[in-house]
């Protein structure tokens, strides 16, 4: 029993010292793995989705990006109640108007106020690219690892009907759906247009990353277990995606977004007396030369969204990805610690020489 006893404690020391050894070289989640098996208790629990909030909040781009957005949202929610004008009314006694201290934007042709047109805008492209991301995120990983878990001539016959559909040519539909649509319900059929075609390509991908998972021993057990196939989809299949899922979503915003704009740019999109950022570049570029105001502003909002958004994605990559610098190096946190201990230790010997000076 004392030999055993022995063993155990020489393995835990040489375990520790490999670990003392090899800390500068060692991620935060390899320590914590590390550190887990000694039993020490010196690793601090904490749940999935707070490590990666905590690997997203250290990145300094995803929060000036995260920021940004919060900002262009709180503009496009209450924007309006910042001026008196809105974006269907014109002041016919301003029309092509430079930016001013009354219309901070400017105004176009009819009269209509810039600054209520780009906030509702802003609002309509938010509103439309969301709502493509979530719904083509759901749909493609219901029937993206559907089509990985059943196998055989069932998987056969659904990447057949995939690749079908990718050859359809969805720029002409989606255009002849929003066109049979009128102007205020437009968006919702352009919606409907963009997600009918758009989730093909994503599902593709998610069958393909969760071709891995079907082989895995919990789905196997869930399946010999009597577990209902839809069950151990949604269970244990989509939710083993979900860093793969969120990351998309985010990004799939932005080719929401882009999407909009496209397709209003060229008149297939957002029509009067609707209004997006898209609608908003096509109107503008008939004057481009006489009135810039029409087109740079409602531009430099589009790039700022996108150029968010896109902070955000890339951070979240990052974060997901335990071998990232997000994931942070131990060496780092040892800087922080001797950082603080230096600054303990000056306030420590300030506080002292007070206290000797005020003895003398």
């Amino acid at each position: 029993m004392a030999n055993d006893k022995e063993k155990v404690t020489e393995k835990v020391e040489d375990s520790a010292a490999s670990l003392t050894a090899n800390k500068g070289q060692m991620t935060n989640a390899e320590l914590e793995l590390q550190a887990d098996s000694l039993g020490s208790g010196e690793v601090k629990r904490i749940s999935y989705f707070g490590l990666i909030g905590r690997r997203f909040l250290r990145q300094r781009s995803a929060m000036i990006g995260l920021g940004i957005l919060l900002v262009l949202i709180l503009i496009a929610l209450f924007g309006k109640y910042l001026t008196p004008y809105n974006y269907v009314d014109p002041d016919f006694t301003a029309i092509n108007q430079a930016p001013n201290a009354k219309h901070w934007f400017g105004t176009d042709g009819a009269g209509i106020d810039l600054y209520a047109s780009v906030v509702h805008g802003l609002g309509r492209s938010l509103t439309i690219g969301i709502t493509y991301a979530l719904l083509t995120s759901v749909i493609a990983a219901v029937i993206g690892t559907a089509i990985a878990y059943v196998r055989g001539v069932p998987e056969k016959i659904g990447m057949w009907i995939l690749d079908m559909l990718m050859v359809i040519p969805s720029f002409l539909l989606v255009a002849m759906i929003v066109r049979a649509a009128s102007g205020t319900t437009g968006w919702v059929m352009l919606i409907i247009g963009m997600t009918a075609f758009g989730w093909i390509g994503y599902a593709r991908t998610l069958r393909t990353m969760a071709l891995s998972l079907r082989e895995r021993d919990y789905v196997r057990a869930a399946k010999y277990m009597g577990v209902p196939s839809i069950k151990i989809i949604i269970r244990h299949l989509i939710p083993n995606l979900g860093s793969i899922l969120i990351i998309d979503t985010v990004l799939g915003v932005i080719g929401g977004i882009n999407s909009e704009t496209a397709y209003s740019f060229l008149g297939l999109g957002i029509k009067a007396p609707d209004t997006s950022l898209g609608y908003l570049l096509s109107a503008g570029s008939s004057a481009m030369l006489s009135t810039p105001w029409l087109i740079l502003i409602p531009s430099i909002v589009l790039i700022i969204l996108c150029v968010s958004m896109q902070l955000i994605g890339d951070g979240l990559r990052d974060a997901f990805d335990p071998y990232s610098r997000a994931a942070g190096m131990v060496e780092d946190d040892d800087d922080d610690d001797a950082a603080e201990a230096q600054d303990s230790e000056s306030s420590r010997n300030a506080k002292t020489d007070t206290d000797t000076t005020e003895r003398a």
